[in-house]
C-alpha cells in the first residue's frame, strides 16, 4: 500500500451554529451583534459598498484619457553625429550626452547634413537618415535594446 492510496476522511463533523450557549457558537453564532450582516439572508456586499452611502469609486472624479506605459524612443538628429567617428551605438551616444542612458530606445532622424563616416547601431532610424548615413559612406544596423546589468546581492 502506498501513502497516496490511503483513503483518509476527516474526523470532525461540521459545526452546528446557533444551537445554544454550551455549543460554543450559540446566541449570535459568530455574527456579532445586530446590523445588516447579522441578519439572515443577507447577500454579500459588492466591493466598495459603504452601507448605503455613496461608494468611494463614485465619489472620486474620473480622469479623461489613459496613461500609456509605452516608452517612447529618444531622438538623435543626424547633424549631431558629425563629431563622432567609427562605430556608434547607445554607449557612445550616452557617453557624448546625446541620450540620457545607454539602456533606452534610440531613433535617429534626419536634420541638417551628415558628413562623418559612421557605422550606426541603434534601435530605429528613419529612411532618410539611413540614406544620409550610406551617402556619407557609413552603415546602419538595427540592434536590440541593451539590458541593465542585474544588481549584485551583498
Amino acid at each position: 500500500m502506498k501513502y497516496n492510496d490511503l483513503k483518509v476522511e476527516k474526523n470532525t463533523r461540521p459545526s452546528r451554529k446557533g444551537r445554544g450557549i454550551s455549543a460554543g457558537q450559540g446566541k449570535t453564532a459568530g455574527r456579532g451583534t445586530k446590523g445588516q450582516k447579522a441578519r439572515t439572508g443577507h447577500a454579500k456586499m459588492p466591493a466598495g459598498f459603504m452601507g448605503g452611502q455613496r461608494a468611494i469609486m463614485q465619489a472620486v472624479p474620473k480622469l479623461k484619457g489613459f496613461k500609456s506605459f509605452h516608452t517612447k524612443a529618444e531622438v538623435v538628429y543626424t547633424d549631431r553625429l558629425n563629431d563622432l567617428k567609427g562605430k556608434v551605438d547607445n554607449l557612445v551616444l550616452a557617453e557624448k550626452s546625446l541620450i540620457s542612458s545607454p539602456y533606452v530606445k534610440v531613433k535617429v532622424i534626419t536634420r541638417g547634413e551628415l558628413t562623418a563616416k559612421i557605422d550606426l547601431e541603434t534601435q530605429f532610424a528613419s529612411k532618410t537618415a539611413i540614406e544620409a548615413i550610406k551617402k556619407a559612406g557609413g552603415s546602419f544596423k538595427k540592434v536590440a535594446i541593451l539590458k541593465k546589468p542585474a544588481k549584485k546581492a551583498e
